[in-house]
């Protein structure tokens, strides 16, 4: 098992964003503007603007363009307040309400000129929604996993069970490498943990097991001139899945596999290895260590 936030992404739309509609807007902009005229002279202001030849109507198609690109940004504004949505320090603000911080993983090399490297968004968000399970002082397992992953940015995921009354056990996957856990990774995870742990609790802290796989299957094609494009599309997902996967605890599935594999253009998915998947402990994680996607022509033929 491992802590899995909400996941946002299967949030439904929020409210607070207008749909856009430009004959709409040009609607309702037209019927204002008769409304303004006598009622004796609505019938003919109404013909004259059916005519696209007309003035009037030049200036309110580029008035009712402008009020959909204004819309278009405050929607993009608002969105940008909500967690799921927001990026970059709009992001970091957010964050700031839970006192979470983006941390650094690599501290770069200044005088050569190379930056330092921060946890992407998708990583601070996650921390923000672990945060409030953070607050609790009883040692609960996701207490654990948030400060496990708040103690160094190199901690790309944590997991945490307890078996037996007062012994935690927190597993931790590293960014570098193949997710193994250095010796001083491990030691200042546990150094933080010792800080926020309940006084009854003994802690353990161990780097996650890796599993390696490979990836390996035939792809067959509609007919069609594009199955370069394809087969380039259906290894850039694969190889996205297989980064998504490489978390303590979580399963490589077939079907997951498949998903990734189908894209626009492919028939058939037939996979070679891992041919029933790649199961994991809650102390393990899966670590791909090659992709081959064959091109096994059109599955017609």
């Amino acid at each position: 098992m491992r802590t899995t936030p909400i996941d946002l992404s299967q949030l439904p739309a929020p409210d607070i964003v207008d749909e856009l509609d430009y004959e709409t807007i040009l609607a309702a902009r037209k019927a204002r503007l008769i409304s303004l005229y006598p009622k004796d002279q609505q019938a003919e202001v109404a013909a004259a603007l059916e005519l696209e030849s007309e003035p009037i109507v030049k200036l309110l198609q580029e008035s009712a363009y402008a009020e959909m690109l204004l819309r278009a940004l405050v929607n993009e504004k608002a969105r940008g307040l909500l967690l799921a949505y927001a990026r970059g320090a709009t992001l970091e603000h957010l964050a700031a309400l839970f006192d979470v911080a983006r941390l650094m993983v690599s501290p770069g090399d200044p005088e050569n000129g190379i930056d330092p490297v921060y946890e992407d968004d998708d990583n601070l968000r996650e921390r923000v929604q672990l945060a409030p399970r953070g607050f609790s002082v009883a040692g609960p397992d996701e207490a654990y996993v948030f400060h496990a992953r708040a103690a160094d940015g190199r901690v790309l995921s944590a997991a945490a069970y307890s078996p037996e009354p007062c012994v935690m056990v927190v597993t931790i996957l590293s960014r570098e490498g193949d997710g193994t856990a250095s010796d001083e990774l491990v030691g200042i995870v546990r150094k933080a943990l010792e800080k926020v742990r309940p006084q009854t609790d003994e802690v353990i802290v161990q780097s996650a097991k890796i599993v390696r796989y490979t990836i390996r299957a035939t792809l067959r094609f509609f007919s069609g001139p594009d199955r370069a494009i394809a087969l380039a599309e259906a290894n850039k997902r694969t190889a996205k899945f297989a980064t998504d996967m490489h978390r303590i605890g979580m399963e490589v599935t077939v079907d997951g596999l498949h998903a990734a594999m189908r894209v626009a253009g492919v028939q058939k998915v037939l996979l070679d290895t891992p041919a029933g998947g790649v199961a994991v402990t809650g102390e393990q994680a899966p670590y791909c260590i090659g992709i081959e996607l064959i091109d096994g022509g059109v599955a017609d033929e």
